[in-house]
């Protein structure tokens, strides 16, 4: 399948997800403790339809070129959801998602289903370390799936994500961790501030 569209560069796709601060730089305390430079959030990008459709048909197209055949995109939630849904949709095959049990486990709800053999395509907005796609990977390939590969938006592991399946993504991003005792950031007198929160809302 031939593309027609106007091919969107890493340089176009970043500049959209600063112009909605999807992409932020500054000083920041993940979930995980630890102090960064760059903070993604997405869903404020992927709220835009005019946005997020050729960015996952970009992405379709990667698959395509690549040789790839999915018969289902498998989304993780919450980040996984609008993204895999538009690019199953550009791929032209049914998309579901994964989602967490009162356990903490990744697994399969509301009726979804995966078939041994089928070929799979799992979608993520950020691909951090690449442990939630290894987790995902590990369910559907539980039930006798085969991941053909990772889709993302942005791609944060710098190379470093331990996956035994391609990792597609359209804009690869650089950001520096640190150990909130060890933080330069902190040493330079700069406000931490939690993502998610009011910009101007700091934490000691």
């Amino acid at each position: 399948m031939s593309s027609t569209h106007t091919t969107l560069t890493p340089a176009t796709l970043e500049q959209q997800l600063l112009q909605e601060d999807a992409l932020l730089r500054g000083h920041f305390r993940l979930s995980s403790g630890l102090h960064s430079d760059t903070y993604v959030q997405c869903a404020r990008f992927l709220r835009r339809p005019d946005l997020a459709a050729p960015a996952a048909q970009q992405l379709a197209d990667m698959i395509r070129e690549a040789g790839l055949q999915p018969d289902l995109v498998v989304g993780p939630a919450m980040g996984g959801v609008v993204i895999g849904y538009e690019l199953a949709r550009q791929l032209g095959v049914p998309g579901i998602f994964t989602e967490r049990d009162d356990t903490g486990q990744m697994t399969l709800r509301r009726g979804f289903t995966v078939e041994p053999g089928q070929q799979i395509i799992i979608a993520e907005d950020v691909v951090t370390t690449g442990k939630s796609t290894n987790e995902v990977a590990r369910v559907l390939e539980g039930m006798g799936a085969k991941v053909l590969a990772v889709a993302s938006l942005i791609d944060r592991t710098g190379g470093d994500a331990a996956l035994n399946f391609p990792n597609f993504a359209l804009l690869p991003v650089t950001a520096a961790t640190y150990a909130p005792d060890d933080c330069p950031l902190c040493r330079a007198g700069i406000p931490v501030v939690k993502p998610g929160s009011r910009p101007d809302k700091a934490f000691s």
